[in-house]
């Protein structure tokens, strides 16, 4: 038995949403052969609490907009390890730091795994390098994004 295509086609649903909110390591198995109660898991890392929660309202806001909503959402008032159960599939966002503890893929290494890939990873990735036709993008004299102090993510 493998997952259905509508449960494949939720958890690549899924994982673009887990994408668009920069969550890294995104990985979508099939369990459907092992497990009983869903077809797929989606696995997305996130740097720390508020991305975990970012991501998991992305996701679920992705499944809303087609119809689909959560049976149950738990872990999300510790924001370390967020699980979204769709039924047909389950989603699991996790801090850097339980996804290498806990290491889903280990348990669940039997499992073939569906290819995704982001959409959009391209165009995130893709600014220009010196020269670039906006001033101070990408350039030494403007810093990284145009700002002059030069300070990257410091948001």
């Amino acid at each position: 038995m493998t997952a259905s295509p509508r449960a494949v086609e939720l958890a690549l649903i899924a994982a673009q949403a887990a994408a668009d909110k920069l969550a890294k390591d995104i990985t979508v198995l099939d369990v459907s052969d092992r497990l009983a109660l869903t077809d797929c898991f989606v696995l997305a890392s996130a740097d720390n609490e508020r991305q975990v929660k970012a991501v998991v309202d992305e996701v679920e806001e992705k499944l809303r907009l087609i119809g689909v909503k959560p049976l149950r959402r738990e872990g999300e008032r510790e924001g370390r390890w967020v699980l979204l159960d769709f039924v047909e599939i389950v989603v699991h966002v996790q801090r850097v730091e339980e996804r290498e503890f806990y290491d889903l893929e280990r348990l669940w290494k039997d499992c073939p795994q569906i290819e995704f890939v982001d959409r959009d990873a391209a165009a995130r990735t893709a600014v220009p390098v010196g020269g670039g036709s906006e001033p101070g993008v990408g350039s030494a004299a403007g810093g990284v994004l145009g700002d002059p102090s030069g300070r990257a993510g410091s948001w």
